[in-house]
């Protein structure tokens, strides 16, 4: 639903909601995360050791701790002294929190102290190019994550172009070998925003910028293309939410990736509701259409009614605004995330071109308002603005330092309001010639909204469902290529482990996001009893051969049961590594269960003959993909003893569709049972296929996810 204040927009009420919840997409958060508490994300840090001792830089990053208390707040202190430069020497008692003016007792303290360069004898380091890179290495304390937002939307060409200097020169100059960046658009999906420590192409995207502030023609995708016609006014409301909206999904998406200080860049010329009469237009298509005004006397030639009018429209505008930017500040306290907004203006004279005509007291307004938006979420945020000034520089330097050195406090609210209102928030030091800067406040929880985060969870899928359709999102985020490891009992009494790998761009496809088609990729597989147990490289086999071929190849090896680790180098034509990932799997024992269900594999197949071909070929190669389109076939094999397998198709909740009838696969495969999954009668969306041994209600299962697409 759209908030729009006092007043509604009808024609964009629709448009502008579906807009708004494609540009803030996102996976779905885990479900055993409770709500943050009063306007914070809802966990502290575990007790930490002395923030001056050294750290192990052979231990594993540490897991945060997550509390259920809903009043536990959590404040990010920064600390200055009055040359800019942080003071880490503090101590708890060093420090004063006031809520509303009532001191709160400090529960939780540490010193975070960074400079994004590994540790001293500490290998190079580690590339994020997987999911689970990413995942990992934002977890470590001694990492930074930062995200540039440019909002194309809400900057004009001009400023996109004199920006891209000062942007460079600090990626080049200040971000650290250990430091992790990531780049965003208002209408980009969250599962596309990936981090990197690649500068160099971080470094291209800035120099691609291009700035749209008020230009409305051509339409860039086909969302733009369902309000190329309104009525210039109604799409800057759109633009605004679809921007903020975006911002928003961001905060909760850095928010589940570590409770540590996360920094967002948001290069932006401000925001505001109102458009001047001079740039109204009744077809965005068609252009702006102005009316006549005088640039000397700064005002649209209209009688006084029409004055108060537009008055009346600031203001409520204003108001709509504020509200939106208070939903963004609000996520950011609750998922301790830091916003600096950056002007790319720099010191900015007017808000308006003069071809425009807009007159000078109409562009003050405006430009003072826009302004005012860029410190509003800056402060609340407890980030900084970087405006009205043409050295940008020196402001991203001073938002490295803040990332670089400052104070977790945590405490649990002594009043424990329940009131929806907004708390504020005071840190001091006792120690003169300092300089404190944290967050505001936080908005507490309504008394409602506490009972339903106190209130006892409710009974939800069972564990294997969420991990089979976590799968779904896990294979979609790969960047170079998709790789599958299965399992299944062999007569040695030790376990095969199956492995295939295709890559993204599929057989016939184009190369993978790196620009370079895979040649081979060497797979090594270690297990804790045997060390190195297997070592090969296995070659792109193309799509020749009598079966269907998603590309890629395949081996198997027999291992241990137990704890292993498959390390995966994809390589390119030209030899050098593309991909890199280590890859953590439990290897079941079949040899203790008189049932066994091993790991269903699919094969898919672009038409009849080709599913004729799969179902002929004993040895013929898994595909890794979880996404298909009704117009393909899709085979399942499967290896299962101890009972008759029984297949059926479920929904995404887990719930019962239709039964799949099972044969025995072919002579020579590694797999026991196979059975045909019907696409083309299934709509669109998330289905699950559950393989078990018999019919009885404890008999073992295993799911696997897939998404059907039209």
């Amino acid at each position: 639903m759209i908030r729009t204040g006092f007043r509604s927009v009808a024609v964009s009420l629709t448009l502008v909601a579906t807009l708004v919840g494609v540009a803030a997409q996102q996976p779905s958060p885990p479900p055993a995360q409770p709500r943050p508490a009063a306007g914070t994300p809802a966990g502290q840090p575990a007790p930490a050791p002395d923030p001056q001792a050294p750290a192990d830089p052979n231990a594993p990053p540490p897991q945060p701790t997550f509390r259920t208390d809903i009043n536990f707040v959590r404040v990010d202190a920064i600390v200055t002294d009055k040359q800019g430069r942080p003071v880490a020497d503090l101590k708890p008692e060093d420090f004063e929190v006031l809520e509303d003016g009532q001191p709160q007792s400090i529960e939780t303290f540490k010193l975070i102290r960074v400079d994004g360069n590994p540790p001293p004898g500490e290998s190079a380091p580690r590339e994020i190019n997987s999911i689970y890179a990413e995942e990992s290495e934002a977890r470590r304390d001694d990492v930074r994550l930062f995200v540039i937002f440019f909002d194309d939307y809400h900057v004009r060409l001009g400023a996109s172009l004199a920006v891209k200097a000062p942007l460079v020169k600090f990626i080049e100059t200040q971000v650290g070998p250990l430091d992790m960046i990531a780049m965003m658009y208002p209408l980009d999906p969250l599962r596309a925003v990936s981090f990197t420590r690649n500068k160099k192409a971080v470094i291209q995207q800035i120099l691609s910028w291009q700035g749209r502030k008020y230009q409305y023609i051509p339409p860039r995708n086909m969302y733009e293309e369902q309000y190329a016609n309104y009525p210039t006014q109604i799409v800057e409301r759109i633009r605004n939410q679809v921007s903020l909206s975006a911002l928003r999904g961001l905060m909760t998406r850095l928010g589940g990736m570590r409770e540590g200080r996360k920094t967002v860049i948001v290069v932006s010329e401000g925001y505001t509701d109102y458009l001047p009469p001079q740039l109204r237009g009744n077809n965005a298509s068609s252009g702006m259409v102005g009316r006549g005004t005088s640039a000397l006397t700064g005002d649209a030639s209209i009688d006084p009614v029409g004055a108060m009018a537009e008055d009346r429209n600031r203001f409520f505008g204003d108001m709509d605004i504020r509200m939106l930017m208070r939903d963004v500040t609000t996520d950011a306290n609750r998922n301790n995330v830091s916003m600096y907004m950056l002007d790319p203006r720099g010191l900015a004279g007017f808000e308006f071109d003069i071809n425009e005509g807009v007159g000078l007291t109409m562009d003050a307004n405006s430009l003072r308002t826009t302004i005012e938006s860029l410190q509003t979420m800056a402060e609340e945020t407890d980030g900084r603005a970087i405006i009205n000034s043409n050295d940008l520089g020196s402001g991203l330097a001073q938002m490295m330092r803040d990332a670089s050195a400052y104070y977790l406090l945590g405490y649990s609210s002594s009043a424990a309001p329940t009131d929806g209102k907004f708390h504020q928030i005071r840190v001091r030091v006792k120690r003169p010639g300092i300089e404190v800067r944290a967050r505001k406040g936080y908005w507490a929880l309504r008394a409602d909204e506490a009972a339903a985060v106190m209130a006892p969870p409710k009974p939800g899928p069972p564990p294997d469902v969420n991990v089979a359709l976590s799968e779904i999102d896990k294979v979609a985020r790969a960047r170079t290529v998709r790789t599958w490891v299965g399992y299944a009992p062999d007569a040695s009494g030790k376990t095969r482990v199956m492995f295939s790998w295709e890559p993204v761009g599929g057989a016939t496809g184009g190369p993978p996001s790196t620009g370079e088609p895979v040649s081979q990729v060497t797979v090594m597989a270690v297990n804790e009893a045997e060390g190195p147990v297997y070592r090969g490289k296995v070659a792109a086999a193309g799509a020749a051969g009598a079966a269907p071929s998603p590309g890629g190849g395949q081996t198997s090896f027999l291992i241990t049961p137990g704890a292993a680790q498959v390390k995966v180098s994809a390589e390119g034509t030209g030899g050098g590594v593309l991909q890199s990932d280590v890859i953590e799997i439990a290897v079941p024992d079949f040899t203790k269960e008189p049932q066994v269900v091993g790991t269903p594999a699919l094969f898919r197949a672009r038409t009849a003959r080709d599913l004729q071909a799969l179902v002929a070929a004993p040895t013929a190669q898994p595909t890794a993909a979880r996404q298909f389109s009704r117009t393909e076939k899709l085979l399942l094999r499967v290896h299962v003893t101890g009972a008759e397998p029984a297949i059926r198709l479920m929904s995404r909740t887990g719930d019962g569709m239709s039964a799949l009838v099972v044969r025995a696969a072919p002579t020579g495969s590694p797999f026991t049972h196979e059975a045909e999954i019907p696409l083309a009668s299934l709509p669109a969306g998330d289905f699950l296929i559950e393989v078990k041994a018999g019919d009885a209600a404890d008999a073992p299962r295993r799911l696997t996810g897939v998404k059907v697409t039209g």
